[in-house]
């Protein structure tokens, strides 16, 4: 079976090659120039192009990259699986699912499931790696689809940003709301509804935003001391290991798992973001 997914999940660019997962770059545009995610940017230029006054644009997956791709599956008669970005977010999902019925009109054996997971960052990535365990563990294909699709429904996204700014000029925030929160210190925390970004409270200061994710995490996550938790930053590793230590103090999960938040994402949050992602409900081993 073969399993595909796109740079929004955030997951290192090692991970697609050791994994046998086929990976789709969405494109950044800064500076005049366009790139690959992953493939040809690094996280680390945007974020520093950011500091520097820049401010990127992003784009969909080539739809010559998903013809190619399903085409080949079609012809290798393999089984695919594509866990895609938030429909909500990106077009992504759409150029997809209308891609993979061109092919289809040739090769009508094509099997490839395409899940709109609603989810971002690394609350996808995790997705695409339960989705890789099942696979190399050998279930069934349809176990697999349907274990892979209840774990995107089920993976809750906290967010909070240091810059007001970017989500004002995303549409996130009034521009007025942004002046004044920076005034004020205030951090805004966010989740993930219906795959949009949305917002919950705004918190005077980091240290009790921090404090209020994890009063939250504590409200929606379940059996969070047998789970892998998922932290992305934005270029902000202290925050991160903060992050990880009072996750750890409060729920002793099996494992914290940290990435940086990739330059797509980067593009719309900016540098300094803090992202935690947990599940609400889980399968029953």
């Amino acid at each position: 079976m073969k399993i595909f997914t796109d740079s929004a999940c955030d997951l290192p660019k090692a991970y697609f090659t050791e994994h046998d997962v086929h990976l789709f770059p969405l494109r950044v545009e800064i500076s005049g120039q366009e790139f690959d995610d992953v493939v040809g940017i690094e996280p680390i230029e945007i974020y520093n192009q950011i500091r520097n006054g820049n401010r990127p644009k992003t784009s969909q997956v080539s739809p010559e990259a998903f013809l190619t791709a399903f085409t080949e599956l079609a012809k290798s008669g393999e089984q695919g699986l594509y866990i895609a970005f938030s429909s909500n977010l990106s077009g992504t999902y759409s150029t997809a699912m209308m891609l993979r019925e061109q092919v289809r009109e040739e090769y009508p054996d094509l099997q490839l499931e395409i899940i709109d997971t609603k989810c971002a960052s690394l609350g996808m990535g995790l997705v695409v790696e339960e989705a890789v365990r099942l696979r190399d563990e050998n279930f069934s294909y349809e176990e697999v689809i349907n274990r892979t699709r209840f774990q995107a429904e089920h993976m809750e996204h906290l967010f909070t940003v240091e810059d007001l700014d970017f989500l004002a000029k995303g549409g996130r925030v009034s521009k007025s709301s942004a002046f004044i929160g920076g005034l004020l210190n205030i951090k805004p925390l966010m989740h993930m509804e219906d795959g949009k970004l949305v917002p919950i409270e705004k918190i005077r200061g980091r240290k009790k935003v921090f404090k209020r994710i994890i009063d939250v995490m504590a409200e929606r996550g379940e059996n969070l001391s047998d789970q892998v938790i998922g932290i992305s930053h934005g270029d902000d590793m202290d925050a991160a290991n903060e992050m990880k230590r009072m996750i750890v103090d409060a729920f002793h999960p099996k494992a914290v798992q940290i990435e940086i938040v990739g330059s797509t994402i980067a593009s719309h949050t900016g540098p300094s973001v803090i992202a935690i992602f947990f599940l609400n409900r889980q399968f029953n081993a």
